[in-house]
């Protein structure tokens, strides 16, 4: 358990360097960031400014090259691999731009698939998988395939699969990138939903009408942390 005291994710001088032949890429340089349990936080910033970057390490997906992380009050920069798969599989739901939904699988063994890594029972495995279709208004679509899906009923599926799990926190990857606008809005009214509910959620987009709805906006530039702001500001139109 998170003590409330202690924030769910610490980044303590976190950097990422990337080496190709004799050039370094900074990607990242000294990000300090923490981000508490029921949370709604944004990233954005310009292209290259390392928001896909913070992503990864945040979602365990990549190391980095300095600095700490904490994560649930652990130390999980340095972990093996076989560990930081165990975490990120029980820890952490993913929600890409791309979907990432398996062709072949259908919408209800597609959320499926991640719970039985963790050798859950099919019974309960089944009522995760109902409970999260249902939450996402796709449980009338667990036999059909990703194919017969739209865009925006895909990206349902895949929040779905990605709170199944009962993550500590959701990690989304420009989650409308792929959508129009209308299935977008949806998909963000499903974000905030979840957030109501308790979720904490980590969300990269490029979108300033989205980001209003975090907690927190975090601006990044040049791999560092240019600007935090309350994300819900209100705008008025001229």
């Amino acid at each position: 358990m998170t003590s409330s005291s202690q924030p769910l994710i610490r980044l303590d001088g976190v950097q990422k360097v990337f080496y190709t032949d004799e050039i370094e890429t900074h990607a990242l340089s000294g990000i300090h960031l923490e981000i508490n349990t029921g949370e709604y936080i944004s990233i954005a910033g310009p292209s290259g400014c390392g928001k896909s970057t913070l992503l990864s390490i945040l979602g365990l997906l990549d190391s980095p090259t300095g600095g700490a992380y904490m994560l649930n009050g652990n130390a999980v920069a340095e972990l093996n691999p076989s560990a930081r798969a165990r975490i990120r599989n029980r820890e952490i739901g993913f929600i890409f731009q791309s979907f990432n939904l398996i062709g072949d699988l259908s919408v209800f063994e597609n959320v499926e698939l991640p719970l039985t890594y963790r050798g859950l029972k099919s019974s309960e495995r089944k009522q995760r998988v109902n409970e999260a279709l249902e939450k996402v208004g796709m449980a009338h679509r667990a036999k059909h395939l990703p194919s017969q899906l739209s865009g925006g009923q895909q990206q349902r599926v895949a929040v779905a699969r990605a709170v199944a799990g009962k993550p500590s926190i959701l990690l989304a990857d420009e989650p409308t990138g792929n959508l129009d606008s209308r299935s977008g809005e949806a998909v963000m009214e499903l974000l905030r939903d979840l957030h109501r509910e308790g979720a904490t959620i980590c969300m990269v987009t490029h979108d300033p009408r989205y980001a209003r709805h975090a907690d927190r906006g975090i601006h990044l530039f040049d791999g560092r942390v240019v600007e935090e702001e309350d994300g819900r500001i209100e705008v008025s139109a001229d």
